[in-house]
C-alpha cells in the first residue's frame, strides 16, 4: 500500500466509510481520481484530488453553491482539504454519454434539451445571486494563457521546436485584439466543462433538476455563451448542424433582449479560444502525460476551430493562422 493508499483509508475510516468496496472510475484528463463507495447498501463517490494541483475547496463552494440555486451537483459529505480528499454524493451512471452512445436522435434531441435549458435557468439568474462569492475573473489574461497552450504545445510538436519570439508575440496580440468584444455580454456563472461527459440524468428529480452537474472546481465568472459553446462544440464528440442551430435557437429565444450579433461574435471568439486551448491540452496529454488517446480527437477540435475562425470578429486570429500554421500542418500526427 502507497503512502497515500494509506491516507485515504483513514480518512475513509474517520468519516464512516470503513472497509468500504473501492471501484475505480475511468481517469479524465485532470489529475483527479474518482472511485465508488459501496458498504452496507451504501454508496458515495470518493474523489482523490492532490494538492496543489488541484484545490477541493473550489469543488465544494461551486457544489454548494449550485444546490442552494436548485441544480443538482453533489452533495459534500466529507471534506479532507490538506490531502485533496472528498466523500460526495454519487450521482450514478448515466452520463449523457453513456446514454447517447445507445440512443436514437430523439433521445438525443432531448437530453441537448434539458443541458440548455439548465444553461437557460442559470442564466436566468442575476448576476449578483448566480455566483458564488470569491469567484474569479474569465479575464484576458486567463483566456491568453490557455489560448497560448496550442503554440507552447502543439507548436513544438509539429514544427519540432519552440516557436519563434515574434511569431508568439503576433499569436498573443492577435487574441488580445479580440478580447475586448466578450465584455459585450453580461458576465454570469460560467461552469467551463459544459459537456455531456460532465452531465447525467437523475430519475426522480423534475425539470432541470433532473440534470446532474459534474466537473466544474474551474468556474469563473464570464459570457454566458461559453458554456453553451462548451456542450455544441463539443471536443469528443460530433453534433450535428441541425441540432447545434436547433439549440442555439432554443438558447436564443429565451432571451428575447438579446443582441444576437454580439452573442454570435462573443460564441465565436470563446469557441476558437476553447478549441486552441483542447488542441494544445491534448498534445501535452500526450507528450507530457503519456496519454496518446486524446490525439485521436485532435482533427474533430481543429476542424471547429477552423468553422470559428472565418467569422470577421477573428480576422486577426485568422490572419496569423494563415501565415503561421498553414491548414497542411494542422492535421499532421504528432
Amino acid at each position: 500500500m502507497t503512502e497515500r493508499e494509506a491516507v485515504i483509508d483513514a480518512f475513509l475510516a474517520e468519516n464512516g466509510w470503513q472497509g468500504a468496496k473501492r471501484n475505480p472510475l475511468p481517469g479524465d484528463a485532470s489529475f483527479r481520481r474518482y472511485q465508488r463507495l459501496t458498504l452496507g447498501g451504501r454508496n458515495a463517490m470518493l474523489m482523490d484530488a492532490p494538492p496543489p494541483v488541484e484545490d477541493v475547496d473550489a469543488f465544494v463552494a461551486v457544489a454548494r453553491h449550485l444546490k442552494s440555486l436548485g441544480f443538482s451537483a453533489p452533495d459534500i459529505f466529507a471534506k479532507d482539504k490538506a490531502n485533496g480528499f472528498l466523500i460526495i454524493e454519487d450521482l450514478g451512471d448515466e452520463t449523457f454519454t453513456r446514454l447517447l452512445a445507445s440512443s436514437n436522435n430523439t433521445a438525443e434531441a432531448e437530453l441537448y434539451q434539458l443541458g440548455v435549458d439548465v444553461l437557460i435557468e442559470l442564466h436566468r439568474i442575476e448576476a449578483t445571486g448566480v455566483m458564488p462569492p470569491g469567484l474569479k475573473d474569465y479575464d484576458d489574461d486567463k483566456l491568453l494563457d490557455e489560448a497560448l497552450l496550442l503554440v507552447d504545445w502543439t507548436w513544438p510538436a509539429v514544427f519540432g521546436g519552440d516557436a519563434p519570439g515574434d511569431v508568439r508575440n503576433a499569436y498573443r496580440n492577435a487574441w488580445l485584439s479580440v478580447f475586448a468584444q466578450l465584455r459585450s455580454q453580461p458576465p454570469t456563472l460560467v461552469l467551463r466543462d459544459f459537456h455531456v461527459d460532465n452531465l447525467m440524468i437523475l430519475d426522480g428529480r423534475q425539470g432541470v433538476a433532473r440534470c446532474g452537474l459534474l466537473d466544474f472546481q474551474d468556474a469563473v465568472s464570464g459570457p454566458g455563451a461559453y458554456d453553451l459553446m462548451s456542450l455544441l462544440e463539443d471536443a469528443r464528440r460530433d453534433v450535428g448542424d441541425a441540432l447545434k442551430k436547433a439549440m442555439l435557437e432554443r438558447y436564443l429565444t429565451a432571451f428575447p433582449d438579446i443582441d444576437r450579433s454580439a452573442f454570435e461574435a462573443t460564441f465565436a471568439i470563446l469557441a476558437a479560444q476553447r478549441h486552441a486551448k483542447v488542441i494544445g491540452i491534448f498534445t501535452r496529454l500526450s507528450r507530457r502525460d503519456s496519454k496518446p488517446a486524446y490525439l485521436d480527437h485532435l482533427p474533430r477540435v481543429w476542424r471547429l476551430l477552423e468553422n470559428a475562425l472565418p467569422h470577421p470578429v477573428l480576422a486577426p486570429v485568422a490572419a496569423w493562422f494563415d501565415a503561421h500554421f498553414p491548414p497542411e500542418k494542422r492535421g499532421i500526427n504528432i
